[in-house]
This record gives structure tokens, C-alpha cells and sequence, in this order.
């Protein structure tokens, strides 16, 4: 098979060049390094089954080639992380939509149908406080909506193109819905929680939680992720589907925290950090995210082999390591 991700250098991208080099397949990366690494790749650049193109998807001349050479695509890229969607408001809108739309418009002009994976967010559902959110239920979107929602519009966005593209030039597409995925090659530098309380705790630094560490989350390894992602792919449909993918077992940010702690036998204490001062301006956040997850369950067999225990030992030991390396 002829895969090709966009933003493949990032996290999730670079497992799942990873997953497709291990089975045999052919993989070509594009990735303009704004978030991704070439690091993350480094153990691929040499290898005859896999190509990378450093370049913006908006911009990039070898796009139409690259999607008519292809029988599968993931679509990754986009501005991500919490520092800069507030930083960035508008090239969040103009790069998230422009970028996904570009490629949908080149896949529709290459001449044939590759299965195409698009990611979305779970940052669609918006500031809602309901106990599992469910692909079907509407999404909010609040009124003078603040930077952080620039986000959550771009994506909702590209699932609108993705499904159009998909009933109208019937396109196999599958649109995922993305929720708080961890592991290995994930960074702190943008606001990821994880990474960033391994990190302080190896270090024996306070671990920062921003607000009052109440708000909640439901964390899933890469490792799992891509798997899913793998499966999902199979079930492109020219009707279009959108799926969560994630995990059901909701964390705190308090008890994410002394979990941390405890793993590492770190003597860090915990400091709460408002949310102006964390991020610079005023900052909403979403009590609790959980996803619904009926629709995947039907979808694929996969279920997560990661427990978030065994995802932070694996961090933390690999956060000791490149300590001593260092």
C-alpha cells in the first residue's frame, strides 16, 4: 500500500509511519516542521519505502502528485496545541480550512479514490457538560466565540468539507474525533499536560496544573490511537462517517498530577496556576471531556492494550533516559 500523511513528523503522524513501515507498506511525510520533528522520523530518512517533504500544505506544488500516487492519506496537519491556537487565532482558520480543503480538491482531481482519514477534535463539542459526548448530539459554539474556539470552528469546518466531499464527489472518508491521545514523541512545548508533568516530576519541579485542576480528561496511548486510526481507514465510505476515537476512563487534572507523583517517587509538590496567568488572557476551559463510544465499538475490533499506568511508567523511564543521555 502507498500511504501519505500530512503533518506526519508530528506525534500521532509519526507513529503511524511507524505502523505502515513495520507491515511492509510505502509511506511518503509531508510536514512543515511547525510543531512536528524531523526527529521523529530520523530512523526512517534513509529507508527506500519512505519519503519526506518538508513543506506547508497549503503551499506545496507536490501536493496533486502526491494524493494520485497514494492509496491511502491521513490528513494530520493543521496548527495545533493550546499555546498556539491562543497565539495564532487567524492562522489557525486560515491554515486548518485552506489546508483541508486543498487536499480534499486533490484527491477529488487525481483520477481515482484513495481512502482518505481525516482528523477532527474533540474540541468540536464545544463547552458542553454532558457525561459522554456522542457523534450525533449538536455542538456548541459560543457567541463572540474567544480565540480557543477558532480551533474547534476550523475543524468543524473540515468535517463539513470532508462529508461533502464524500456525498457529493463520493470520496471514502472517515472523520475522526480526537481526544486527548499521549505516549511517546509528544511534547509539552504547546500546552500538552502529560509530557509536561513527567517532565517536572523527573526533574522534581512543581507540577503546574493550570485552573483549579478539577476540569477532566480521558487520555488514550498513540500506540492505541494509531491502530484505531489503521482500522477506521478500512471503513472509508463514500457516505461519510464521523467517529470519537479515545478512551472512556476520565482523569482530573488534580489526580493526573499526584498520579504522577506517585509513579516517579517524585517530592514534587503540585502549583495551581490561573488560567490568565498560564496562558496571558482570559481562558475558558471545559469541565469534563469524555467520548462516547458505541459507534467505534461497531466500527473496529480494537481495544486499547495501554493503560494510562503502563503510558506513564513507559514516559517517565523514557524521560530518565534521555535525562541521563544528556
Amino acid at each position: 500500500m502507498h500511504v501519505l500523511i500530512t503533518g506526519g513528523a508530528g506525534f500521532i503522524g509519526s507513529h503511524l509511519v511507524d505502523l505502515h513501515l513495520d507491515r511492509g507498506d510505502k509511506v511518503h511525510v509531508v510536514d512543515d516542521l511547525s510543531t512536528g520533528s524531523r526527529d521523529n522520523l530520523a530512523a526512517h530518512l534513509d529507508r527506500p519505502d519512505f519519503r519526506f517533504s518538508e513543506a506547508d500544505i497549503v503551499t506545496w506544488s507536490g501536493l496533486q502528485e502526491a494524493v494520485g500516487w497514494a492509496d491511502r492519506v491521513y490528513h494530520l496537519a493543521a496548527v495545533v496545541g493550546v499555546f498556539r491556537v491562543l497565539e495564532r487565532p487567524i492562522s489557525v482558520m486560515a491554515t486548518n480550512i485552506a489546508g483541508c480543503e486543498r487536499l480534499l480538491r486533490a484527491v477529488n482531481d487525481c483520477g481515482w479514490r484513495p481512502q482518505v482519514l481525516l482528523a477532527s477534535s474533540s474540541e468540536v463539542y464545544g463547552p458542553r457538560t454532558d457525561d459522554y459526548l456522542r457523534e450525533d448530539m449538536d455542538l456548541i459554539i459560543q457567541p463572540e466565540a474567544p480565540p480557543r474556539w477558532n480551533y474547534a470552528i476550523s475543524k468543524l469546518a473540515d468535517e463539513a468539507f470532508a462529508l461533502s466531499y464524500a456525498r457529493t464527489k463520493e470520496i471514502p472518508v472517515t472523520v475522526v474525533r480526537l481526544f486527548n491521545t499521549v505516549g511517546p514523541r509528544q511534547t509539552g512545548r504547546y500546552g500538552m499536560v502529560v509530557p509536561r508533568f513527567v517532565r517536572q516530576a523527573v526533574d522534581g519541579e512543581p507540577l503546574t496544573v493550570f485552573g483549579d485542576g478539577t476540569q477532566s480528561r480521558a487520555f488514550t496511548d498513540v500506540r492505541d490511537t494509531v491502530v484505531m486510526l489503521d482500522q477506521l481507514a478500512e471503513q472509508s465510505t463514500t457516505d461519510g462517517v464521523i467517529v470519537n476515537v479515545g478512551s472512556g476512563h476520565e482523569l482530573s487534572m488534580n489526580d493526573l498530577a499526584l498520579r504522577v507523583i506517585e509513579r516517579t517517587g517524585s517530592k514534587s509538590q503540585v502549583e495551581r496556576i490561573p488560567y490568565e496567568v498560564a496562558y496571558g488572557q482570559e481562558y475558558v476551559d471545559i469541565p469534563h471531556r469524555c467520548p462516547d463510544l458505541t459507534r467505534l465499538h461497531q466500527l473496529i475490533e480494537h481495544r486499547p492494550r495501554w493503560t494510562l499506568d503502563t503510558t506513564l511508567d513507559d514516559l517517565i523511564a523514557r524521560a530518565r533516559h534521555s535525562e541521563g543521555a544528556s
